[in-house]
């Protein structure tokens, strides 16, 4: 079952979507060079208690705890990375994924940053994964399929130019997901096309967390002994961007972005709805 939302229900996604677009700009602005995972999960960590929500990161999920707030996923990792000691270095690429709950509404996003300065290609590799995601997001309209939102991920890493060392790997296996009252819903969003099936047809109140993943290698991956941390299996890097987004009457809602994806949106034509929150 995929649950739709109402209108009210989507203005309370918004507030716990601002949550998580506040607690990942702390983490952001925290990244450099001496920085260790685990104080970046400190850091989302108080921003999402100083919004009296909580983390639907650190629960169990199906048997299997996450001890963490959020997800860091550095250089070859690809998601799920147990924040911790490891200490970030010059160079470094790290993808930190957040969500947090309020009142009984969950929000779900992902960025990539380079720490200090970077390799040109691994810059190219966050510029095209995030690229990939807008185009997802920008098929979030009324009328549109599924399919629709892979395709165009897809689309957009395969019209880039190759990196000089590598090529794109879209990882497979992985892919966004419902979202609402429970963090993974109905239904699994590709980041390509698979077979002939068009997907359900997206009407308001479809509220679909978007995120694609690209590697400079292979889409092939690997879970490390931890049973979390997902790697790529030829060791090259790689980048997660996610929004959760709202399908609306008057055109799409990115939820976990404090303009609700008004500015990016526009570079591709699309008119993001008004903010339910003003």
């Amino acid at each position: 079952m995929v649950e739709i939302k109402t209108p009210e229900q989507i203005a309370k996604m918004r507030a716990a979507g601002l949550v998580v677009a506040e607690a990942l700009k702390a983490c952001r602005e925290a990244v450099a060079p001496g920085v260790t995972t685990g104080e970046l999960n400190d850091i989302a960590d108080a921003v999402i208690a100083k919004h009296g929500a909580t983390s639907n990161f650190r629960a169990d999920h199906g048997g299997l705890w996450f001890p963490g707030v959020i997800c860091a996923s550095v250089n070859e990792e690809v998601v799920h990375g147990i924040p911790g000691e490891r200490v970030l270095k010059e160079g470094d690429l790290i993808s930190i994924d957040c969500g947090a709950i309020l009142d009984g509404w969950h929000g779900d996003a992902a960025i990539t940053v380079a720490v200090g300065g970077t390799a040109a290609e691994n810059a190219m590799l966050s510029k095209v994964t995030e690229g990939s995601m807008w185009a997802g997001i920008a098929q979030m309209k009324k009328g549109n399929r599924l399919v629709d939102v892979s395709r165009a991920i897809e689309g957009f890493v395969r019209r880039q130019p190759l990196p000089p060392k590598g090529k794109w790997g879209i990882t497979e296996g992985y892919g966004g997901h419902g979202i609402g009252t429970a963090m993974h819903m109905e239904p699994h969003v590709l980041n390509y096309v698979a077979g002939r099936g068009k997907g359900m047809k997206l009407v308001p109140g479809t509220v679909l967390a978007i995120e694609p993943m690209v590697s400079l290698g292979t889409p092939h991956t690997e879970v490390l002994a931890d049973d979390w941390t997902v790697v790529t299996t030829d060791g090259t890097w790689a980048s997660h961007w996610e929004h959760s987004v709202a399908v609306t009457e008057q055109g799409p809602l990115v939820l976990t972005a404090f303009d609700g994806g008004r500015a990016e949106l526009a570079k591709l034509g699309v008119t993001a709805a008004p903010d339910p929150l003003g």
